[in-house]
């Protein structure tokens, strides 16, 4: 017995219906991903007064690894980029590298298991969060943002700086850097925002270059470890 198949009328009434229920779940997606942001940036700017609490290397290790846990699924499976993700951390580890060869430990803080656990979790956190959640979320907001004169043959100038200037990937690693960099202020200090701001675009590279946040969590970790255990 063969199904009967739904008229020409019945598949376009039941297209737009389609249509909005995929933009329904995809701004439910976004949104969720919202939150994770914003949860991750309260609990960067709560952290340095983290420290004031009974049990703090606890509480900070359950928050980083509860933000790790939340971001790492809103922000889903990779996917292949340009370089393959051995190239991309080798040339994240060697600039790391390079910078604490010059410049030694920048922070007083002491090499024990308690700080390389914690400094470890945080990368892994951050890099979830803002490799992972914020910069899918720029990229695609970088890829369908209107570019003016793009429909033009051939595109105007203004249209084709304005279509790399708001294209995803630069998008997505200049506002991850940004905000990466601002919420470190809090607890390093205005001095450390260039630092911080070198280090995001680095890491943002490398989730553009690789195609996953996990890379630059690696050399998150990696730096975090240099800041504390000195070289020589």
């Amino acid at each position: 017995m063969t199904a009967a198949r739904p008229d020409p009328a019945t598949r376009r009434a039941a297209a737009p219906r389609s249509g909005a229920a995929t933009e329904a779940r995809t701004a439910a997606g976004a949104g969720g991903r919202l939150l994770v942001v914003a949860a991750a940036a309260a609990f960067l700017l709560l952290r340095p007064g983290g420290w004031a609490l009974p049990g703090a290397p606890a509480v900070l290790a359950a928050g980083y690894l509860a933000l790790a846990a939340a971001a790492a699924r809103a922000a889903g499976p990779g996917r292949a980029g340009p370089l393959p993700w051995a190239a991309a951390l080798a040339v994240g580890l060697a600039a790391v590298a390079a910078v604490a060869g010059l410049s030694g430990p920048t922070f007083a803080v002491r090499a024990d298991a308690v700080a390389l656990a914690l400094n470890t979790l945080a990368a892994v956190a951050e890099e979830a969060a803002f490799r992972g959640v914020l910069y899918g979320l720029l990229e695609r907001a970088g890829r369908t943002a209107p570019v003016p004169g793009a429909g033009t043959r051939p595109p105007r100038p203004a249209a084709r700086l304005a279509r790399a200037a708001r294209g995803g990937p630069a998008l997505a690693i200049g506002g991850s850097a940004l905000l990466f960099a601002l919420l470190h202020v809090p607890l390093y200090g205005a001095a450390a925002f260039p630092v911080d701001l070198g280090a995001g675009l680095l890491f943002g590279w490398q989730r553009w270059s690789s195609g996953s946040w996990t890379v630059p969590a690696a050399t998150h970790a990696a730096a975090n470890l240099l800041v504390v255990i000195p070289l020589g």
